[in-house]
């Protein structure tokens, strides 16, 4: 029953990536709330269905996305990984673990996707992708961290009920 919650949040928070989010551009980048919202419920304490939710999260991305399926499944997998391990070491600073998974997950992502665009022949400059998506996708990534895992927390206690966080 607590894996259903995944459904919904993770085909709303794709939803809004490409409906809202996604038109929040500083440059030419914009946040990726997806990320978001699987590095924050991996970081929850008592959550272990953080790899079930990264499955799901790829397919939806993948669906709605022209991003080879590759760069989406290897990326978010990483960031569930990160965030575990994470989790593990920085327990008492969830904030600065949040920041730590967006800051190397959006880093990763977009150096994969950077390398398999180019393998595929798309013409992009290292500097330019650096200048113009990635840093300030960086930038709004760590803005909306804050805002995503304060969510997500509040979730992962209603899903797992009070007397576990005891």
């Amino acid at each position: 029953m607590r894996n259903i919650v995944a459904f919904p949040l993770l085909f709303l928070a794709v939803v809004l990536q490409t409906a809202i989010v996604s038109q929040v551009r500083l440059l030419a980048g914009y946040a990726d709330l997806p990320l978001l919202v699987l590095g924050a419920w991996a970081l929850q304490k008592h959550v272990k269905t953080a790899w079930h939710w990264a499955l799901l999260g790829c397919i939806l991305v993948v669906f709605v996305s022209k991003m080879p399926w590759l760069v989406v499944g290897v990326g978010y997998f990483v960031v569930v990984y990160i965030a575990q391990v994470l989790q593990r070491r920085v327990w008492q600073a969830p904030l600065l673990a949040m920041f730590s998974v967006t800051f190397i997950g959006t880093l990763f992502i977009h150096l994969l996707s950077f390398i398999v665009l180019s393998i595929f022949g798309t013409p992009f400059e290292l500097s330019d992708v650096l200048g113009l998506i990635t840093l300030p996708s960086l930038l709004l990534n760590m803005l909306f961290s804050i805002p995503v895992y304060t969510f997500m927390r509040d979730l992962s206690r209603w899903v797992y009920s009070s007397e576990e966080y005891e």
